[in-house]
């Protein structure tokens, strides 16, 4: 039996100070949720978990972060810091304070950018990170050079949309409707029909540079809201990234650590009735207990 799920309708916003950004909204009477995307990525991808959430009542916005997906690109502005204050003001637009400070909600970088937000303002009721939130480039490449080296985007080159959906429709075979849809949002089709990132290689690599040279260790004391880690893979098989975990968990003071055994990168995708349900973890005012499902 298929599930209807409400669907979250597209809408631009002008920050004061700052671009157009495109996001996808869908109001409702229960606390709000901001989904955040990682890098290179955009709105689509929290989709199936937006949708899922507004169902049960509560109010979603999902953004294009600057330079991503629909979004304005304007030519400065690519760094964690820049992206939280975008979405404080962002915030403030919206006019969510006091009770209805939203859930702060972000994926990969956007982890990193949620974090940060909470670390810096009160404008957040709690904090998800969907395995994000810990990076720290630096404690992988000592110099940014092989840090940019390892982690440039790959260059389409000549390949063509067609091909491109063709192998996406491949790989996302068996993952909820909207996927592909989602994935696709993070490249455009040229004039001449070939791929290319909607994030500018330039933009890219000031975002990389963010995440080498900043560390949310930092953050980690000043954040005094509910937080929660959803994280890709099992302890057992990945023990560096679970140390990892663990230590941001204990510096959040007793974050929840929910694992994704065989989970891609993109889990919030790839499982978003999980990723829904765990979400709403974060609803309850007290300190979330780390551990596994």
């Amino acid at each position: 039996m298929t599930v209807e799920y409400k669907v979250l309708t597209e809408q631009t916003i002008s920050l004061p100070q700052g671009p157009r950004l495109a996001v996808r909204f869908a109001g409702g009477e229960k606390r709000p949720f901001l989904l955040v995307h990682g890098l290179a990525s955009n709105a689509l991808m929290w989709e199936p978990v937006g949708a899922r959430l507004a169902k049960l009542g509560h109010e979603v916005l999902s953004v294009d972060l600057r330079g991503h997906g629909r979004s304005e690109r304007p030519e400065s502005g690519y760094s964690t810091a820049q992206a939280s204050i975008d979405l404080a003001r962002l915030i403030d637009l919206m006019g969510w304070g006091g009770a209805r400070r939203p859930i702060g909600c972000g994926q990969s970088w956007g982890g990193n950018v949620v974090l940060h937000l909470g670390a810096h303002t009160d404008a957040l009721h709690g904090v998800a990170a969907v395995d994000g939130g810990w990076i720290q480039l630096a404690d992988r490449f000592p110099t940014f050079d092989e840090c940019w080296e390892q982690l440039a985007p790959p260059d389409f080159g000549d390949t063509s949309w067609e091909d491109v959906r063709r192998r996406l429709s491949q790989q996302l075979r068996g993952w909820p409707d909207g996927a592909l849809a989602a994935v696709l949002g993070n490249l455009e089709e040229s004039p001449e029909g070939m791929v290319r990132n909607r994030l500018s290689r330039a933009h890219h690599r000031s975002i990389v540079h963010s995440l080498w040279a900043d560390d949310p260790a930092d953050y980690y004391p000043t954040v005094t809201v509910p937080s929660l880690f959803l994280v890709a893979g099992d302890s057992d098989s990945a023990p560096e990234k679970a140390a990892t975990v663990a230590q941001a968990a204990k510096a959040l003071g007793g974050s929840g650590v929910r694992w994704y055994p065989g989970a891609h990168h993109d889990l919030h995708l790839q499982h978003p009735d999980r990723v829904a349900a765990d979400l709403q973890r974060l609803l309850d005012p007290q300190p979330q207990t780390a551990g596994a499902p």
